[in-house]
């Protein structure tokens, strides 16, 4: 198996999000992901991120967490996305009347 230190890191913000990648994380993450598979990390501009990683053979990618990630991965369903290129950002669109923004306990 090759080395995964030498992939390429790529973060990725929910509009950039292929069918792809989208893929990939509900492969590794069928049933959503948990607290504990989430990495935090700063970016350049020494914000907080916090994202799922999923890599193909050559690259690493940091899909960053929101409530629109959550939601189209648990909607999934790959014949949504057959007519469209693996790579088109395009073809994943923001589910249905979700803001991405934390939910505060007290909006339950």
């Amino acid at each position: 198996m090759a080395k995964q230190d030498n992939l390429k890191r790529v973060i990725v913000d929910f509009k950039k999000l292929t069918p792809e990648i989208l893929a990939l994380l509900v492969e590794k993450y069928p049933d959503g992901y948990d607290d504990d598979q989430i990495i935090s990390f700063r970016n350049a501009k020494n914000e907080l991120i916090e994202a799922v990683e999923v890599s193909t053979e050559d690259t690493k990618y940091l899909v960053k967490v929101s409530t629109k990630l959550a939601v189209t991965m648990e909607n999934y369903d790959e014949d949504d996305y057959e007519n469209f290129d693996s790579d088109d950002p395009e073809a994943v669109q923001d589910p249905e009347g979700i803001a991405d923004e934390e939910v505060e306990d007290d909006d339950l």
